[in-house]
C-alpha cells in the first residue's frame, strides 16, 4: 500500500508563480489543476521498493537564474559535459534555463529546439497539441505533482522529412539544493523525420549538501516513418533522489531507441515505457546501472505492442557493489490483436558485494496467440573461470576483475553516439566501481 504524503504546492502558490514568469493562460490552467490533483492521488507503488519512505517531498522553491552567453562561460567541469554541439545545446541550470543555441540550418529547416517553457509562450498551439499526450497528467501523485512544477526543460520538435544528422545535446544541473530542479522534456519526430538527442543530467554540490528530489517526466512522440533517438546519462549526489518516467508512443514503422546511462548515487526511480502503437513499429531499449553504498533503486524498463508486427527488445545491466539494493523490472506486454509482434528482453545483474541484491524479474504478458517472445535473466558473481583465464595471460586479478565488468557493461557504453558523453560514462563507471 502506497504512503500519501503533504503535497508542498497548492493551487495559489503554482498560480502565482506561473503569472509571475508571463505564461500563457492555457499552462498556468494545467498547472493548477496538477496540484489540484496531487492533493487526492498517491504515488506510484514500484515493486518491492517502498518509495514512500524516501523524502519525495524536498523540491525546494523555484529561483530565477541569470543567462549565460555560451557554453564557455560554464564552470569546467560541466563545460567538459556540454561538448562541441555544433547542431544545438540547451542548458538547464536549478529552476530554469541559461542557454538555447541552434544551428541557422536547422533553424531554416523549421527544427525547434529550445526550453519548454519558452516553447509554450512562443509555440503555444504545437506544445498545447502534444503535452500530456504520453504522459497523462493524472496517472499518480508523481505525474500530477510534476505537472505543476516543472520548470525549464526541453521541447524538441523535428518536421515532416526532416534528418538532423548530428546529436542535439542538452545538459541540465542542479548546485543549488534549496532550488526545485524538474526539467520535462517533449520530443516530437514527425512523419519521417530521423533526430538524436542526449542529455546529461548532473548536480554540483558541496559536502553537506541537504536532500533535495530531483522530478522528470519525458515524452517522446514518433510520428509514422520517424526514428528518434534517445540518449541519456544520469549522475548527481547521494543527497538527491531521482524520480524519472520516460515513455515514448511510437506510430506506423516508426522507431525508438533508448541508450540509458542511470548512474545516479543516489536513491532512483526509473521507468521507461515503449508503446508500439503503430503497425510495424520498433523499440531497442538499453539500460545500465551501477548501485553503489546504500543505495536503493527500481529500474523498470516495459513495451506495450498494439500493432502488428511491431518488434522490441529491451537489455538492462547492472552492477551491485556494498550494501545497495536494486529491483531490475522488464515488462514486455503483447495486447489481443498485435499478430506477428516480437519481444525480446534481458536482464543481468553482476553481483560485487555479498551484502548486495539485486533481483531481475522479466514479466511476459501476452494476450495474442501468434507472436514471439522471449526473456532471459540472470544474477551472479564475476565468473572465477573468466579471471583465471586472464591471470593467466599476465593479468592482476584485480585488472582481470574490471576488464570483466567492462566488458559485461560495453553492450550499452558502446551505443553513445557522442564520442565525449561515452568517454564521460567509461569515466563515471570507472568512480562508481573504484568507489
Amino acid at each position: 500500500m502506497s504512503t500519501q504524503l503533504s503535497t508542498p504546492v497548492n493551487r495559489q502558490s503554482v498560480s502565482a508563480l506561473s503569472q509571475s514568469k508571463g505564461e500563457p493562460a492555457w499552462l498556468e490552467g494545467v498547472r493548477t489543476k496538477g496540484a489540484e490533483l496531487a492533493e487526492t492521488l498517491e504515488w506510484p507503488t514500484p515493486e518491492k521498493v517502498r518509495i514512500g519512505r524516501w523524502n519525495l517531498t524536498a523540491i525546494g522553491s523555484h529561483k530565477p537564474q541569470d543567462a549565460i552567453a555560451s557554453a564557455e562561460e560554464l564552470p569546467e567541469t560541466l563545460r567538459e559535459l556540454a561538448g562541441q554541439s555544433p547542431a544545438g545545446l540547451v542548458v538547464q541550470r536549478n529552476s530554469a534555463s541559461v542557454l538555447r543555441q541552434l544551428s541557422p540550418e536547422l533553424e531554416a529547416k523549421g527544427v525547434i529546439f529550445t526550453d519548454l517553457e519558452t516553447a509554450a509562450r512562443e509555440h503555444g498551439d504545437l506544445v498545447q497539441q502534444y503535452l500530456f499526450q504520453v504522459i497523462p497528467q493524472d496517472e499518480n501523485k508523481l505525474t500530477a505533482l510534476h505537472s505543476a512544477i516543472w520548470n525549464g526543460g526541453i521541447f524538441l520538435y523535428v518536421p515532416k522529412n526532416v534528418e538532423v544528422e548530428l546529436p542535439l545535446q542538452a545538459l541540465l544541473y542542479s548546485d543549488d539544493t534549496e532550488a526545485t530542479f524538474a526539467p520535462r522534456v517533449l520530443v516530437v519526430a514527425d512523419s519521417h523525420s530521423r533526430v538524436t538527442y542526449v542529455d546529461n543530467v548532473v548536480s554540483r554540490y558541496g559536502d553537506s549538501a541537504q536532500p533535495i528530489t530531483k522530478q522528470s517526466i519525458v515524452e517522446v512522440i514518433v510520428k509514422p516513418g520517424a526514428h528518434v533517438r534517445y540518449a541519456t546519462i544520469h549522475n548527481m549526489g547521494d543527497n538527491l533522489i531521482d524520480l524519472t518516467i520516460r515513455r515514448a508512443i511510437v506510430e506506423n514503422d516508426g522507431r525508438i531507441e533508448w541508450i540509458i546511462g542511470d548512474l545516479h548515487d543516489g536513491h532512483t526511480l526509473s521507468d521507461t515505457q515503449s508503446l508500439l502503437k503503430g503497425k510495424g513499429s520498433t523499440s531497442d531499449a538499453k539500460v545500465i546501472s551501477i548501485g553503489s553504498k546504500s543505495q536503493q533503486m527500481s529500474l523498470t524498463t516495459g513495451a506495450v505492442h498494439f500493432g502488428r508486427n511491431t518488434e522490441s527488445d529491451m537489455v538492462t545491466r547492472a552492477v551491485m557493489k556494498d550494501q545497495a539494493t536494486a529491483i531490475i523490472n522488464g515488462v514486455t506486454k503483447i495486447e489481443k490483436g498485435a499478430t506477428k509482434s516480437n519481444g525480446q528482453q534481458t536482464e543481468k545483474v553482476l553481483m560485487l558485494s555479498p551484502k548486495a541484491r539485486g533481483d531481475a524479474n522479466p514479466i511476459l504478458l501476452i494476450d495474442e496467440d501468434d507472436v514471439k517472445a522471449g526473456h532471459a535473466a540472470s544474477v551472479g558473481q564475476v565468473n572465477p573461470e573468466q579471471i583465471y583465464y586472464l591471470m593467466s595471460r599476465g593479468i592482476s586479478k584485480k585488472d582481470a576483475e574490471r576488464l570483466i565488468i567492462y566488458g559485461f557493461l560495453a553492450p550499452v557504453v558502446t551505443e553513445i553516439p557522442i564520442e565525449p558523453v561515452r568517454e564521460q560514462l567509461q569515466r563515471l563507471l570507472e568512480r562508481k566501481l573504484e568507489g
